[in-house]
């Protein structure tokens, strides 16, 4: 009897008066105790009232079924494909709408309903993987700064492929504490290739001037973040490098200079097919043969060879042996090894790379001076507390004469 008190409430001329009956009605169904002769009225209501003209009752179904799960599939599917503002509510929270529900709603929805499936509690690969591939910068920073979407590595990339200009959802990105090195490096590729566009639209900086100075921070990035990795993150690192045409004999030969040797070896297994194992025997024999086939069989240019022969020779004569160094930072003795040999080079095949080691010089030096700087700045600190101190004392000590003498 109740049940048909609501569905004539529900045929009021008031749109306002209909969303009510709606959200009464619907909340009967969910909740109240119902036999099953009513609970079967009910659900035909509250199907009829999908058809109703006015927004108000549809908005006023979708936010008494949004968080229900026993809420009628048929309805909540119905809503999940109405407009922006009533869509969203079901979107965002109903357990009701499986992945291919949700999948097919992002596909043929609006940016709106997307990002109200991105910001939802729980995301499977498979809805991340489609979001993805067809959201827009916005729902995807949503995506991102979810925490309990499962996002895998390759939905990582392709997001940032997309959108990796959008800067906040680069932030978003880098935000993620399971972030693979891979995806966090193509992050910052994306962060520097924006800078350069910038400051050569500026016009602080030549367009050539703006992309190298990118490109050789970049590979400084790309070596600190591969810092203390493990074999698995390396190679996938690698591979990214190699994918995207970021592993250049430059990016190489500054790991080598930089004493990065487990990156080196694994960027030349990559390009050589060889295991990493076989790799690093063969660049650390101490003859060099197995240096000079290793280079020839990972297709580096012939002319980057005694450069790489030179640094790998210095290194051996590092007292710490294979031990990796403390930072990334390059070794100025390593360079000046690498440019001796490179000097007896014929001038065409000379120029380019002694002005690159030239370059890696100057970088290793305004490194050094750095250190030393805040070196220096942190012993003037402690000597300045000190000749405070001294003074303070010394006055101290005056006024107990003083007042000893009165």
């Amino acid at each position: 009897m109740i049940i048909r008190q609501f569905l004539l409430w529900t045929q009021h001329e008031s749109a306002g008066r209909r969303a009510e009956a709606a959200s009464s009605l619907a909340r009967a169904y969910l909740y109240a105790k119902l036999d099953p002769a009513a609970r079967w009225e009910a659900k035909t209501a509250i199907t009829a009232l999908l058809d109703d003209p006015s927004p108000l009752v549809r908005r006023a179904l979708a936010e008494a079924c949004a968080n229900a799960a026993e809420a009628p599939r048929t309805v909540v599917v119905a809503l999940a494909q109405d407009q922006a503002e009533i869509a969203g509510l079901v979107l965002a929270r109903s357990p009701v709408l499986s992945d291919a529900d949700l999948v097919d709603c992002a596909a043929v929805g609006d940016e709106a309903g997307r990002i109200a499936i991105a910001g939802r509690p729980h995301l499977s690969p498979m809805l991340c993987g489609a979001l993805a591939e067809i959201a827009g910068a916005a729902a995807l920073r949503m995506l991102a700064a979810n925490p309990g979407a499962e996002i895998t590595r390759g939905s990582l990339l392709r997001m940032v492929e997309r959108h990796g200009d959008d800067g906040a959802l680069r932030e978003a990105l880098l935000a993620r504490a399971d972030l693979p090195l891979d995806v966090r490096q193509a992050v910052t590729a994306r962060l520097a290739s924006a800078l350069s566009v910038f400051v050569s639209g500026c016009g602080w900086l030549s367009p050539e001037r703006s992309e190298r100075v990118t490109r050789e921070a970049r590979e400084r990035t790309t070596l600190g973040l591969a810092e203390g990795s493990d074999r698995a993150d390396l190679r996938r690192l690698v591979a990214h490098l190699r994918g995207s045409g970021q592993l250049t004999p430059g990016l190489i030969l500054r790991a080598m200079l930089s004493g990065r040797m487990a990156f080196t070896e694994a960027a030349l297994a990559d390009l050589s097919g060889l295991a990493v194992e076989r790799v690093a025997g063969l660049l650390h024999d101490p003859r060099g043969s197995g240096m000079a086939a290793l280079y020839r069989r990972a297709g580096l240019p012939p002319a980057l060879e005694p450069a790489f022969a030179a640094a790998m020779s210095a290194w051996h004569e590092e007292a710490s042996g294979l031990r990796e160094s403390s930072g990334a930072g390059l070794s100025r003795r390593m360079i000046e090894r690498a440019v001796t040999a490179c000097e007896r080079l014929p001038f065409a095949d000379a120029h380019a790379i002694v002005a690159l080691l030239n370059r890696f010089d100057a970088e290793a030096a305004r490194d050094e001076a750095r250190v030393l700087a805040r070196v220096l700045v942190s012993e003037a600190a402690v000597d300045a507390v000190t000749e405070t101190l001294s003074a303070d004392l010394l006055d101290s000590y005056r006024r107990d004469r003083q007042l000893l003498a009165a």
